[in-house]
């Protein structure tokens, strides 16, 4: 995706800002691009400068520009709000159409607009005021994250088979054991692991530490055995798929689900990103403090009011061997 084609140069230099000055991820950027599209395609709809029988997805907003972005309102912002509540189609992939974005989608796609108005204020100096800056959020339902109890992690560990058995216990050992993201797992180079820590590219390209109890060395390990074996265009990379290309999210996605099937799971309940609660909750039930566990999982803040705050290296690998998985060896 290169948002710069069909950009206008007002939004391409705020999206460069983020990727360069900010330092923000390309997936990251990419998500605001698309969400200010669909903002600026809907507000074109709303005010009639395009025909009414032109498909949304046609919409151009090459032609966008201060004066149009300066013009906007509280009323038309929450307009758009109500289009993504009851007429945005879920997901476009989907064979089924479904309507109505969540209340969390939509307070992020709030944010990215929040953004993109503090950045034409603030930075690119191109309005005097900010039009949108009394602009509310939806507001969020507070629930506790999905996560397995540590016999059901047990049960996914020992379900693991199949020809890439040794990848894929790895990888659900580093999910449950370390809670890394699902693209941090898949962005791992074999040089990232040294002897007890993987070295983690996390959200904005901020490097952490991550380091390992005894089962998931062993899993790194057994799974570095079978991988150095193997001749690939992705060299470096970790984790290959069957075409010895580096292992994409959707494969990461999809095995997940089915060793959730084989240990008698409900893998319409759980995900790879549920793994990662997993991890955080079997630790802190486990007695990791959350200050600890906040740096273990990479977070700027654990929650809104929590500022980060760094602890030494100590603590972090007493956080690793403190996961109850640490010592668990399936059976032959």
């Amino acid at each position: 995706m290169d948002y710069r084609s069909d950009s206008p140069q007002i939004l391409v230099d705020f999206l460069t800002y983020h990727e360069t000055i900010r330092s923000h991820s390309k997936a990251t950027v990419d998500e605001y691009y698309l969400d200010l599209r669909n903002f600026l395609r809907y507000l074109k709809i709303l005010r009639g400068a395009v025909p009414k029988d032109t498909p949304f997805e046609q919409i151009t907003i090459l032609d966008v520009d201060v004066d149009f972005l300066g013009k906007v309102t509280l009323t038309e912002v929450y307009a758009y709000l109500s289009y993504l509540s009851r007429d945005r189609v879920r997901s476009q992939r989907s064979r089924v159409a479904e309507y109505g974005l969540s209340a969390s989608t939509r307070a992020r796609k709030i944010a990215t607009i929040r953004s993109f108005y503090r950045y034409l204020c603030t930075k690119a100096k191109l309005l005097s005021e900010n039009p949108v800056q009394d602009l509310d959020s939806p507001k969020l339902k507070k629930a506790l994250p999905r996560y397995l109890t540590l016999d059901e992690s047990r049960a996914l560990l020992q379900a693991v088979d199949g020809k890439n058995a040794e990848r894929d216990y790895c990888i659900l050992c580093i999910f449950l054991n370390c809670g890394l993201r699902i693209s941090e797992i898949v962005g791992l180079n074999m040089q990232d692991f040294q002897s007890d820590h993987l070295r983690v590219l996390g959200k904005g390209n901020k490097e952490r530490i991550v380091f390992l109890n005894d089962a998931t060395i062993d899993a790194i390990n057994a799974h570095l055995d079978l991988r150095k074996l193997v001749k690939s265009p992705d060299g470096n990379a970790m984790f290959l798929s069957s075409r010895r290309n580096r292992i994409s999210r959707e494969t990461v996605h999809s095995m997940v689900k089915k060793t959730l099937l084989k240990a008698g799971l409900d893998s319409t309940q759980y995900s790879a990103h549920k793994l990662r609660h997993t991890a955080a909750t079997l630790m802190l039930q486990n007695g990791v403090d959350v200050r600890t566990l906040q740096e273990v999982l990479g977070h700027e803040n654990l929650n809104t009011t929590q500022i980060y705050t760094h602890v030494d290296d100590a603590s972090l690998r007493i956080a690793a061997q403190s996961n109850p998985l640490g010592s668990f060896k399936p059976k032959k």
